[in-house]
């Protein structure tokens, strides 16, 4: 009787020992499989940069009497949701349309992260931004800018998630609205707008797109021919002013950048309140002329 006892508890020990080796690596497998989709979500979630559908094309189109298919130009207008201007939109449509360009407009709603990722691919020869800009950033003592052009899209913590990580978005404040919208940093240019554009002018309204030259060299590094914006920040409706009368100089009369922004600047003088003028980039963009 002892003997069977005693194999009896080994037997017993033995069988503890499988049931919790069973467990342990029931529990070692759970880990592994719950890592692995915690590293797969995550994976999904920061590699993919499929356009989602917040870019949803024009809210407008304005085409001349016999559109050349090759001609196309695009007013991105994020500022029509705290300062409007129709008159401004009518103004820039009609001049460009003179030049036998199609004109397609995007309203503030439309300005999304997704209408820039897929800017380059649209084939626009102009293209105006008007938008809420700004250059933002202070490393030490020493001022490192980076410009930053505003979406209205609101800002999301767990959107865009490798774009943000790894710098390329921001959240911005968008004065008028009071909330947080994504912001276009000058590594979405590089790094996440698809295709490439194609000698494309385009005219930075916001402020101060020209404190920093990594938006203008971004975009020309994409495919931009010229970038034309302000060294400073900017009153609204000098901005559209401006711009109107930088746009009869560049297509009415056919003059380069240079002339044109120079001539911008003599009839019109400096920004009133912030005393910012036009610029461009590259320097060798001056000679410039757009065509028609």
């Amino acid at each position: 009787m002892a003997e069977k006892k005693q194999l009896g508890t080994k037997a017993q020990i033995r069988a503890e020992k499988n049931r919790e080796g069973r467990i342990a690596r029931a529990i070692f497998l759970a880990i592994i499989l719950l890592a692995a989709a915690i590293s797969g979500y995550f994976g999904y979630t920061i590699l993919d940069s499929s356009p989602s559908l917040s870019f949803s094309g024009p809210t407008l189109q304005f085409k001349p009497e016999n559109p050349n298919p090759e001609l196309k130009a695009a007013i991105i207008d994020e500022l029509s949701l705290t300062s409007p201007n129709q008159t401004f939109v009518q103004a820039a449509t009609d001049i460009i349309e003179q030049a036998n360009y199609s004109v397609d407009y995007y309203s503030g709603e439309k300005v999304t992260v997704d209408l820039f990722r897929n800017l380059p691919t649209l084939g626009y020869g102009i293209i105006i931004l008007r938008v809420h800009s700004g250059a933002v950033g202070l490393e030490g003592t020493q001022k490192i800018f980076s410009v930053d052009l505003s979406t209205s899209e609101l800002y999301s913590s767990t959107k865009y998630v490798y774009e943000q990580l790894t710098g390329q978005l921001d959240k911005d404040l968008v004065t008028g609205l009071g909330q947080y919208y994504f912001g276009i940093g000058s590594g979405f240019v590089t790094s996440s707008m698809k295709g490439k554009f194609q000698n494309t002018t385009v005219i930075m309204m916001g402020c101060q797109g020209l404190t920093s030259t990594d938006m203008a060299k971004a975009f020309i590094e994409k495919g931009a021919k010229a970038y034309i914006s302000w060294s400073g920040s900017v009153s609204v409706s000098h901005t559209d002013q401006a711009t109107i009368t930088l746009l009869q100089h560049l297509i009415l009369q056919k003059q380069s950048i240079k002339q044109a922004g120079e001539n911008t600047t003599e009839e019109l003088g400096l920004d009133p309140i912030y005393n910012s003028t036009l610029g461009y980039y590259p320097i060798g963009s001056g000679n410039y002329t757009i065509p028609r």
